[in-house]
């Protein structure tokens, strides 16, 4: 498999750290690293995002974190404040402590698959030499795409992905990596894109 091909597709900055994310997370076949490489991409606009964007405003909280935001007053107490907005969305679960320690913030989604909650934080950890309790922002300057390939794998995307290049496959990774089917058509068309090159 030649991820050369990819040059002019993906940023080279993504081809670089290709080798050693394929290696440590059994992207080895090209029906794998296409169907990755599409939800990565998506993902993060093009292999653009690397932070959560938590800038909302109210009508923003009242539709995404309804459950949070019950009422118009309580959103626009948290409007544009992506702090408080993290430190209470997040506050309390997914391993993070309650609202007032921060770590909602501190463990916010970061990298091209957003990892998001001290326990994925935590999980990840252990494949990288540095602290990531302590360091958290080196998901998104250091391991946006390994935390992506890690991710992919604890969910058990491999599998899903060696179903096939089917848009059906495509749809069931997508699902697991969405939670339903947002910008499906951006993804089928970059797994297409992707899987003609390496295959």
């Amino acid at each position: 498999m030649d991820i050369n091909k990819l040059k002019g597709h993906i940023p080279d900055s993504v081809i670089a750290m290709l080798p050693d994310t394929m290696t440590k997370f059994e992207l080895n076949t090209p029906l794998r690293l296409a169907h990755f490489l599409a939800q990565a991409g998506h993902e993060s606009g093009g292999f653009k995002a690397v932070n959560e964007n938590l800038n909302y405003g109210a009508k923003g909280l009242l539709g995404i974190f309804k459950k949070y935001f019950p009422t118009p007053a309580k959103a626009a107490l948290y409007e544009r404040k992506p702090e408080k907005i993290a430190n209470l969305v997040y506050g309390g679960r997914m391993g993070n402590g309650a609202e007032v320690t921060g770590e909602g913030y501190k463990f916010r989604g970061r990298g091209y698959i957003q990892l998001t909650g001290k326990d994925n934080y935590k999980a990840f950890d252990a494949v990288v030499p540095e602290n990531l309790l302590e360091s958290p922002d080196l998901v998104a300057t250091k391991y946006p795409l390994l935390s992506a390939a890690w991710f992919f794998h604890k969910n058990g995307l491999h599998k899903i992905a060696d179903g096939g290049a089917t848009d059906a496959v495509v749809t069931s990774v997508t699902k697991r990596v969405n939670g339903g089917t947002t910008g499906l058509p951006d993804r089928l068309k970059h797994f297409k894109e992707y899987y003609s090159l390496l295959k």
